[in-house]
């Protein structure tokens, strides 16, 4: 080939875009923009993704998804967590420092629930434990509203106004805890997008689904043969007896797991015995000294005084005996079921509950104690001459309830009465602290007046007592609170049935 024609073709090429150095060129070229591509591909699914997590953490999705849905009502993550994050709080405040027996570590708040096992489910974490607790609280709420809405109950501008009170003061509260306000404060103990506004609402609509629910309660209603039946279906468990037992348990010897027939034959012997001795000693009047005196003579044993202990808390191996007709000095001998020996038992009492219980108004003045929490003699006198001033003061007027349920609300220590006029209605023996017990059921009639001792582990002080008369009959008290209970809980479980909780894809924004 001639040199012009070799130039030629190569021009050619070149012209053509198909020599070496121009193929060379164009495939460098090809890979550079391959990569660019690459690396704006990759660019663009960062900021994709970055762009998705920011998203998700906005308070439109926060806010404005539906995370659960009750019903027609839709609730948004943020609302599940108020419920959630309240939860979580109410067992905190519950069980403090105890909450760690469980399993529970409080020091990651809820944000770390989601990575802790819980001991209170079965392979589950304390996330699913206090989402389900949640999910169960706002659809009975979301349920009892609309209850409310259906009946035309509300909340009064009282009752608004005690709401509104409840959160007075969180701001300030917030800041000086370091935050940046009430919202911060909320969001961070209770979760993301939980605010003074969100939180104030959630308040309002738990108070009137109680209201609600009080009013639904409140229409069951009973007649007093069926009262008195529900009481008499109870065969004696909410009964109350006094007894005195003296167990007699057989010798095991060793490396046996139970003991031997003889064994147990000599234990029953023993305590033929000592029913024997007691029935013989029939000269000793006080059953309990009868008792004590047989016992001695047979064994170093001691006879055991049991007082108040309710039928459903008997042993099986003589409550049928116990609940059976029986006469102050009754006794028995029963063989324990476990086959460990036998047990002597005498009746003394049984308490039937059919007694009228008491309404009672006071007003408490407390003893202030020390700074090691001591009620001195000198703090107790200072209260006794307090309640002294008080009751003059009553006795100066027109001595009537009113005016005793006045100085109660404007005197008394007692935060649980002390906004009713000191008032205690239906109670039953026992629920008073001794002294005050003893006022209650010492055949008072309607207007007398004392001044009683009053102490517990939780204070020291005197009560102005005031007896307003006769209650219901206790026995009424107790049947009548358990079959409002029961239908309380059918109603309830009927009216829940449209609000079973369905999660969406949102739920996992809550916590």
């Amino acid at each position: 080939m001639s040199a012009s024609t070799d130039r030629k073709q190569r021009q050619q090429a070149i012209a053509a875009g198909t020599d070496k150095k121009t193929l060379a060129a164009q495939e460098a070229a090809k890979k550079q923009a391959q990569s660019k591509l690459r690396w704006t591909l990759g660019t663009v699914a960062v900021i994709v993704l970055i762009a998705a997590v920011i998203l998700l953490d906005s308070p439109l999705m926060i806010k404005g998804t539906t995370a659960l849905k009750l019903g027609d009502t839709k609730l948004s993550p943020a609302e599940v967590n108020y419920y959630y994050g309240n939860e979580y709080v109410n067992f905190v405040n519950n069980y403090g420092s105890y909450a760690s027996v469980f399993g529970l570590d409080t020091s990651t708040g809820v944000a770390g629930l989601k990575d802790q096992d819980c001991s209170m489910i079965e392979n589950g974490t304390w996330r699913d434990y206090f989402l389900d607790a949640a999910e169960h609280d706002a659809a009975q709420i979301t349920a009892l509203n609309q209850y409310a809405a259906d009946n035309g109950i509300a909340l009064t501008d009282e009752e608004l106004a005690d709401v509104e009170a409840s959160f007075e003061g969180l701001d300030e509260t917030a800041k000086a805890q370091g935050y940046a306000g009430a919202d911060a404060l909320l969001a961070m103990n209770y979760g993301r997008g939980v605010t003074l506004k969100l939180a104030k609402e959630a308040a309002r609509q738990s108070v009137l689904a109680g209201k609600a629910y009080d009013h639904a309660v409140d229409g069951f209603v009973f007649t007093p043969e069926e009262i008195a039946q529900y009481y008499e279906d109870y065969n004696g468990s909410h009964d109350f007896f006094d007894f005195l037992i003296c167990d007699v348990k057989a010798n095991v010897e060793e490396g046996a797991e139970a003991p031997s027939e003889q064994a147990l034959a000599e234990t029953r012997a023993v305590a033929d015995a000592i029913l024997a001795a007691y029935q013989d000693g029939s000269d000793i009047e006080d059953v309990s000294e009868r008792f004590e005196t047989a016992v001695e003579s047979q064994t170093e044993l001691v006879s055991v005084p049991r007082t108040g202990v309710q039928g459903s808390s008997l042993s099986e191996d003589y409550s049928a005996w116990l609940m059976d007709s029986r006469k102050a000095g009754d006794a028995t001998v029963v063989d324990d079921s476990d086959g460990s020996g036998s047990a002597v038992v005498v009746f003394l009492a049984r308490e039937d509950n059919h007694y009228n219980t008491v309404n009672v108004r006071h007003i408490l003045v407390n003893a202030e104690a020390d700074e090691n929490g001591v009620y001195t003699d000198e703090a107790k006198a200072a209260a006794k001459a307090r309640a002294e001033e008080i009751l003059a003061e009553y006795e100066a007027g027109d001595k009537t309830e009113e005016s005793f349920a006045a100085l109660a609300e404007q005197y008394s220590g007692d935060a649980g009465s002390n906004t009713n006029g000191g008032l205690y209605e239906n109670v039953p023996k026992g629920r008073m602290v001794a002294e005050f017990d003893a006022f209650c059921f010492a055949d008072h009639k309607s207007g007398d007046t004392a001044i009683v001792y009053g102490e517990s582990a939780s204070y020291a002080g005197y009560h102005v007592v005031y007896f307003v008369g006769e209650g219901e009959l206790y026995s009424n008290v107790i049947a009548e609170s358990e079959m409002r209970s029961e239908n309380a809980s059918a109603w309830l479980e009927d009216l829940l049935l449209p609000y079973d909780p369905v999660e969406t894809y949102w739920i996992r924004l809550v916590g």
